[in-house]
């Protein structure tokens, strides 16, 4: 081959998703082209504190944002869609294609966040193909999830065909009546799969997942024996899951109050798209629910996780408004605790059981069947799309690992297989494919003001685990306390008495302002009535921290608030008022 006719390399780079569950989000780079699948979000772990969402760090993206010609979306979940409209106060995408229910959830986040203009949404159907650039050409295959209108995707690119599954399972008898279109799957296996990037979620997990259909006769069982006023929990995004619930009720002959932001967003564009089936009458307003007999009522709400905010969290501390539990309410929880979230959903069915609710949840009812396929739909994928590369995607390392022990008992050499983390360049040609560097894979971490950053983060770490201490000094311009500095313990736990810390205080104060006095007076700078006080203030800061990380036996956060002279007794109008307050590291 000539040197004109010679390849680029493809570089696949993901850049959330791997050794975790959440933040997905995966760059695929050709020459000066590039395209994300997929921009998500992540949820904190219980160390973030005051933190909302977590996203992967997309400086590689931003410094290369010349180079982006679009977006693919594969399905409307968060930790798949999330991330977009926090990206996009970055850095444009000129275009986001994806299904019609995950485009119009994602239009409502944009128009929300202000940035609707940065990006044109184009919705796709089943088998669609799309042109992004000069060397992407996606097809949309239509796949089964727990969330309606879900696909997995095949990239046309000048080296070969790239599968990437999305997040599936594979359902014979989806509730909505969208089955997997394996025969496409097996059309690109027999044509020849350069690479097949695959969720790797239940890799542990034998068997088949179940069908969606398989929650309804239990649901429908408990539906029937519950005697007084039903709530149901589940995800909201889980449309067919919550299709189901509003099947039921109708069944049952319960009108259905739909609690929480998220789940009224998603049943409404669910039902404007048609995916989710039922008549206006089904519905009652939370306003007026508690006119109906207790038979008669069916909440449906968030909550499914435990999240904080979260309407059955509320609910469950009391805090709601509108809605108190009662002896006798039957509470299910139509969905299992992702990695993180147990303990806060263990609280959450603890309070609602103390207050006398009879609460549901569970592997043994059959209430909750995954999305995500197992292990035996694992190998039916890599039989079908035959590929010569392997890399498993979208889980923990042990998923992964066991994904790829699959593979390779498929037939799929190891040498044709890389397993890796997030920030990871893959490289790929027509022959081979390996790891070839990283870029940036860290964490961006967002509360309700914007980004936090690490410093920030680490003094509310310190705040959390071993408090704070205040002090507060006045000085003069000879450099001496004009009154004993005033001290405060907010969360500190010490043996110390008070008295004795007050003096060590004094001490390491004094001490430092003597050395300062004595390094003024021998520096030809001290004549000129100049002084550093920042740095004063910053050296008298270390101190305290050293003395307090000493004596406390502990490391609680140290502010130090010092007073300075207004000016300067010799020449005033070259003083001026200085006052600072500062936060050790």
């Amino acid at each position: 081959m000539s040197k004109k006719d010679a390849k680029s390399s493809l570089k696949i780079i993901p850049l959330g998703g791997l050794h975790e569950i959440g933040k997905n989000t995966c760059i695929f780079e050709y020459e000066d082209e590039m395209i994300l699948l997929d921009a998500g979000l992540g949820f904190p772990t219980d160390g973030m504190h005051g933190v909302n969402i977590v996203l992967p760090d997309m400086s590689y993206v931003r410094e290369n944002r010349h180079k982006i010609k679009g977006a693919i979306v594969t399905h409307g979940h968060e930790d798949h869609i999330g991330g977009i409209a926090y990206h996009l106060k970055q850095f444009d995408i000129p275009i986001i294609h994806g299904p019609r229910l995950a485009m119009s959830l994602l239009r409502d986040k944009l128009e929300e966040a202000g940035v609707s203009g940065r990006t044109q949404l184009n919705s796709v159907s089943p088998r669609e193909m799309v042109r992004i650039g000069k060397s992407f050409m996606v097809e949309y295959i239509r796949n089964t999830h727990s969330i309606a209108d879900s696909f997995s995707v095949a990239i046309h690119t000048p080296l070969g065909v790239i599968i990437h599954t999305g997040d599936f399972k594979i359902d014979y008898t989806p509730v909505d009546g969208e089955f997997y279109d394996l025969h496409r799957l097996a059309e690109h296996g027999e044509k020849g799969v350069l690479c097949l990037l695959s969720d790797s979620t239940n890799a542990e997990v034998p068997g088949h997942t179940p069908s969606e259909q398989s929650v309804y006769p239990n649901l429908d069982r408990i539906f029937a024996q519950t005697q007084g006023r039903l709530m149901v929990t589940t995800f909201a995004s889980s449309v067919h899951r919550v299709n189901i619930i509003l099947q039921l009720a109708q069944k049952h002959n319960r009108k259905v109050a739909v609690v929480g932001r998220s789940m009224l967003n998603v049943i409404a564009h669910a039902r404007n798209l048609g995916y989710i089936k039922c008549p206006d009458a089904v519905f009652e307003p939370l306003r007026s629910v508690n006119r109906l007999p207790d038979e008669k009522i069916l909440i449906l709400t968030t909550g499914s996780q435990g999240e904080t905010l979260a309407a059955l969290t509320r609910i469950s501390r009391g805090e709601h408004r509108q809605i108190k539990v009662r002896s006798g309410d039957t509470i299910v929880f139509s969905a299992n605790p992702i990695p993180g979230n147990t303990l806060a959903v263990v609280d959450t069915i603890d309070r609602l059981m103390m207050q006398g609710a009879n609460v549901i949840y569970g592997r043994k009812h059959g209430i909750h069947v995954s999305g995500h396929g197992a292990q035996e739909d694992h190998k039916l994928m890599l039989a079908l799309t035959k590929p010569k590369f392997f890399v498993p995607v979208h889980g923990q390392h042990r998923m992964l690992v066991q994904h790829a022990k699959m593979a390779h008992s498929m037939g799929i050499p190891k040498e044709n297989m890389v397993l890796i983390d997030n920030g990871d360049i893959v490289e790929l040609t027509e022959d081979s494919i390996r790891v070839a560097g990283q870029v940036p894979s860290g964490l961006q971490l967002v509360d309700r003001a914007g980004v936090v950053h690490d410093k920030v983060l680490k003094e509310r770490q310190q705040l959390a685990e071993d408090g704070v201490v205040t002090v507060a000094a006045a000085i003069n311009w000879d450099l001496q306390l004009l009154a004993k500095p005033e001290i405060h313990l907010r969360g500190v736990v010490t043996a110390v008495e008070r008295s004795l810390l007050h003096q060590l205080v004094i001490r390491t104060i004094e001490r430092t302002l003597n050395n300062r006095a004595k390094d003024t007076a021998q520096s030809p700078k001290g004549e000129s009535g100049e002084m550093d006080w920042t740095g004063l203030r910053l050296e008298i800061e270390s101190g305290l921290q050293r003395l307090a990380n000493r004596e406390l036996q502990s490391r609680p956060l140290v502010v130090f608030l010092l007073q300075t002279p207004e000016a300067a007794p010799a020449k005033p109008s070259r003083r001026r008022r200085s006052s600072a307050t500062s936060v050790a590291p």
